[in-house]
């Protein structure tokens, strides 16, 4: 029981996004910022990024249970009632707007209920009408970094929403690769994902590449704006041009295994990207 509740919360994708949660809060600081609040900014993000993904799938348990990669969440498959799902979900996300108000700021905590709004209230709703949700989507899923700058520094700069534009961006070609890669399972539940409305995939790979070429020019704004030095250009660089060139074979060769290719080039660029970010940081 209490594996499926956890289940709910989709542990994977939570690690990404206190991943950038913390990358935000490390760009936000000053030189005296505290371990205490950048605990609670990660507590409060967790709770409220948990309490998120468990409503999603609340939402959408009717649409999980004709869904192959999905029916046997717990939910659809009838471990946990939609009833005892909901209370849970909304407990996690009120703990975590009040974790980020009173550990953080107030600030943190309405960005952190921006979040779960526009996630739950636009790109959810809007998943079966028009592959624009995933453009809708891609502004909560842009968030992270911006909740934690704004946690320890009060404030929301330039800085701050250059992180959001990098993650922003960088979402597309990775789920653009997740929906080719599932496009049949989406069509049954009747998702109008591109990949599922877009027969020969011309839209899917123009999108991924636009996305995928336009995120070099602003993955390099870190450097300058003195968030990091010429280490960490070169490496934005060729991780730009690796993760656009993984969009070029897929135009080509329009298969599951490139689209695959897309999505495990994704995985790995972010994480290797704050490492250099971080790594090459000028002292504060």
């Amino acid at each position: 029981m209490i594996r499926d509740y956890i289940a709910l919360t989709k542990p994977r994708i939570t690690w990404l996004i206190l991943m950038s949660t913390g990358v935000g809060f490390y760009f936000g600081a000053s030189r005296n910022w505290s371990w205490l609040v950048l605990l609670h900014t990660i507590l409060g993000t967790g709770l409220i990024a948990s309490g998120t993904a468990a409503l999603n799938q609340w939402m959408e348990h009717e649409a999980d249970g004709m869904m192959q990669r999905t029916r046997k969440r717990p939910i659809p498959a009838g471990r946990i009632s939609t009833g005892n799902a909901f209370w849970f979900a909304a407990a996690l996300s009120v703990a975590g707007f009040v974790e980020l108000w009173l550990g953080a700021n107030l600030l943190a905590g309405l960005l952190g209920a921006f979040t779960l709004l526009t996630y739950l209230c636009l790109y959810t709703p809007l998943k079966p009408h028009s592959w624009h949700a995933t453009t809708v989507g891609a502004i909560p899923g842009a968030m992270p970094p911006l909740i934690g700058f704004a946690a320890a520094r009060g404030e929301l700069t330039i800085e701050g929403w250059a992180l959001f534009a990098i993650l922003f961006l960088w979402q597309f070609p990775h789920f653009y690769a997740i929906a080719w890669l599932y496009r049949d399972d989406y069509a049954r539940a009747g998702m109008k994902m591109l990949p599922v409305i877009d027969d020969r995939g011309d839209l899917t790979v123009r999108q991924i590449l636009y996305y995928s070429l336009a995120l070099i020019p602003i993955s390099i704004l870190p450097f300058y704006l003195g968030m990091s030095g010429g280490f960490y250009l070169l490496g934005a660089i060729l991780l730009g041009a690796a993760y656009f060139h993984a969009g070029i074979r897929a135009s080509r060769n329009r298969t599951r295994a490139q689209a695959r290719a897309i999505l495990i080039t994704s995985v790995l660029y972010l994480p290797l990207l704050y490492g250099l970010m971080l790594v090459d940081r000028p002292p504060l």
